[in-house]
């Protein structure tokens, strides 16, 4: 196998995202990708994004030896996570810091959103523990709300599903230059949680036609069954 010098000199000219992904290879990716030095030169660079390379690598050195040695590895990754969380966070709050006194909904909602890469997941269980995600929604922007849409030919049958569970999904380093990877890290967070068994005997449909019936689960979840 390739010399951990070697990888550790590969990894050097990745950015963080990269090096998060690659941790979750295998024990001795992780154990490099967490190595001090790495994450210690990310962290310096993102102090004086402006500076040359030169610059760079003089304040690295200029942190001494005890940043890097009398530091745990990984303790320079959850640095600069948390330096670029706060920064991030900073961002998307200037935008929803103002409110339209009339909806109560952030004036910049949609500049925010997009800022912060949020995005919602369906995640559906069947009866037999299998999960099967539900990505990539259609938003709708109105001035009181925003409808989160998912739809499609492809889901599994009502009758073998036991539970939903819709999460927000926000990438853990927003990079404001590209859309977010679905394959890069992302922080969940669970939103609701619905008890599907038994759903048509024990709720009262909210509306019908010919081919679809629409039950109301609370809070805030339609469901539309195609016959």
């Amino acid at each position: 196998s390739m010399p951990s010098e070697m990888l550790l000199k590969i990894f050097s000219y990745l950015d963080a995202v990269s090096l998060l992904s690659l941790g979750c290879v295998n024990k001795r990716f992780y154990e490099l990708a967490n190595d001090n030095g790495i994450w210690l030169q990310l962290y310096s660079c993102s102090l004086h994004p402006k500076w040359k390379m030169k610059s760079k690598q003089t304040e690295t050195v200029s942190l001494g030896c005890a940043a890097l040695h009398d530091k745990k590895p990984g303790y320079w990754k959850k640095e600069y996570i948390f330096k670029q969380t706060c920064a991030f966070k900073t961002r998307v709050m200037r935008l929803v810091k103002f409110l339209d006194p009339y909806t109560g909904l952030p004036c910049k909602n949609k500049e925010a959103m997009k800022v912060s890469g949020l995005s919602w997941i369906i995640v559906l269980k069947d009866k037999n523990g299998k999960e099967h995600v539900v990505e990539k929604p259609k938003l709708s922007f109105k001035d009181t709300s925003v409808t989160v849409l998912w739809y499609g030919p492809g889901w599994p049958c009502l009758d073998f599903l036991s539970t939903l569970k819709l999460f927000g999904v926000t990438p853990l380093l927003p990079d404001q230059s590209r859309p977010p990877s679905k394959n890069g890290p992302r922080r969940f967070s669970l939103i609701a949680e619905y008890h599907l068994a038994n759903l048509t005997e024990s709720s009262v449909a909210v509306g019908a036609d010919e081919l679809v019936q629409l039950f109301g689960l609370s809070p805030g979840l339609l469901v539309g069954i195609w016959k």
